[in-house]
């Protein structure tokens, strides 16, 4: 709470000014961008929060268009055209499926993976969804059950049917790759299976001699251990399903899962798309200036403020690794081609952006975290920032580092921080 009140202390100014229906007359190009998380800061399920219309208010022009590229960055699972008519009847403003950032969103550049046969786990239209970014060549857990009947021997009912009606195994290709977009409806039976492909490099019709040293590529989006809805209390996400088959891989076979890249909040590779996004939703807009400032807007810490500031950290390394390159005697063609190198030698390889990614420049230098306390943030909780090393709820793969929690301001509600940012831009004054 004390954090809350320097906030607020810190920041006063003339209410009329900041409510003035004026204050989007006189145009200028925006150098920056604006990310909003969903759950807990737009909406709670599926109620938009009122604070929220009332933010949106103000960053149109008078014939009710968006006047500043914005991105929405969720870790939610969904159509990018049902997600943004959804928002778009919150907040009575017109929203492109084109402005979405969900967690799955970034495999629109893992084009490496949209022709290889991949297993595609998730709940809705996930295989509209994979379609939709780009895979060709998929298959859902059922068709994989049916193929081999006698793996999801967890199921009673599927082991009472067999015994009484037998069971015919079908041919079925090897898997050559899993994408975890989200949590299945029954766990118990993907867990068994997708460990099954693992051991057997994606062809689960023999027992394997051995466990392979390097398995499957594995995909994983959204490592939200819990997210806030309508109930009084967090309720589990997808990265307590990735905790699970974590946990038995370990047990099962003694190594550590491997992932082949972990997207969603608070990855690098994410907030890189994002950029992406709003570099885009800019030149939609008519803005031909370099975006130079995000500002994101979460309720959770371990996810907004952390992927934020992660993002904060990859742009100050890559701009050292730029300047090092630049103060250099290496040839200017082969200078070029360092220059806009996105391999950071730092991060783990699960946490990299794709070499064949195709993404606009990256311009933005700063990067600020708004926390609200409308979602999973609670002031009046007292407690460490990201919790002690025992009690931490972020993903194996991103070490806890306090300092990543430390949001740049926190505010009460989006209407407080899009005020923060209007006032702090002066972009339409």
């Amino acid at each position: 709470m004390e954090q809350l009140n320097v906030t607020r202390n810190a920041y006063r100014f003339d209410k009329n000014k900041k409510q003035s229906k004026n204050l989007l007359k006189k145009r200028k190009q925006p150098r920056f961008g604006i990310c909003f998380d969903v759950d807990g800061v737009l909406a709670r399920g599926t109620l938009p929060l009122p604070q929220a219309i009332k933010a949106f208010r103000k960053l149109v022009d008078d014939k009710g268009d968006l006047n500043v590229p914005v991105a929405f960055v969720t870790n939610a699972l969904n159509r990018n055209e049902d997600k943004a008519s959804q928002i778009s009847g919150w907040m009575d403003v017109q929203i492109d499926a084109s402005q979405m950032v969900q967690a799955q969103g970034p495999l629109e550049v893992f084009k490496g993976f949209h022709d290889k046969f991949c297993l595609v786990i998730g709940q809705g239209k996930v295989t509209d969804i994979a379609k939709e970014l780009g895979f060709k060549d998929i298959c859902v857990l059922d068709e994989l059950i049916d193929a081999y009947p006698l793996l999801d021997m967890v199921n009673h009912d599927n082991r009472k049917r067999i015994a009484i009606e037998g069971y015919v195994e079908k041919k079925f290709r090897k898997v050559e790759a899993i994408v975890l977009m989200g949590e299945p409806k029954h766990w118990e039976s993907s867990l068994q299976l997708l460990v099954d492909l693992l051991k057997t490099d994606g062809k689960p019709d023999h027992a394997p001699e051995a466990v392979p040293e390097t398995h499957l590529p594995v995909i994983a989006c959204n490592m939200d251990l819990q997210f806030m809805d309508r109930a009084c209390m967090p309720r589990y996400g997808h990265g307590a399903y990735l905790l699970c088959l974590e946990a038995l891989y370990k047990k099962v076979t003694g190594k550590p899962l491997q992932y082949t890249s972990l997207v969603g909040k608070p990855s690098e590779i994410t907030m890189r798309f994002a950029e992406h996004v709003l570099t885009r939703e800019s030149r939609r807009l008519g803005y031909d200036e370099p975006l130079k400032r995000i500002y994101l807007i979460g309720d959770t810490p371990e996810v907004d403020i952390v992927g934020s500031n992660l993002y904060q950290r990859y742009i100050k390394r890559l701009r050292e690794r730029q300047q090092m390159l630049r103060d250099s005697n290496i040839e200017s063609s082969a200078k070029d081609i360092y220059l806009n190198e996105i391999y950071d030698p730092e991060l783990p390889e699960s946490r990299q952006i794709p070499k064949s990614a195709t993404l606009s420049k990256q311009t933005v230098d700063q990067v600020e975290s708004l926390l609200v306390c409308t979602g999973v943030y609670k002031p009046n909780q007292s407690h460490e920032e990201g919790g002690d090393e025992k009690n931490y709820q972020g993903h194996r793969d991103f070490p806890r580092i306090t300092e990543l929690y430390r949001p740049t301001h926190t505010f009460t509600d989006v209407n407080e921080a899009i005020d923060y940012i209007l006032e702090k831009e002066q972009c339409f004054t």
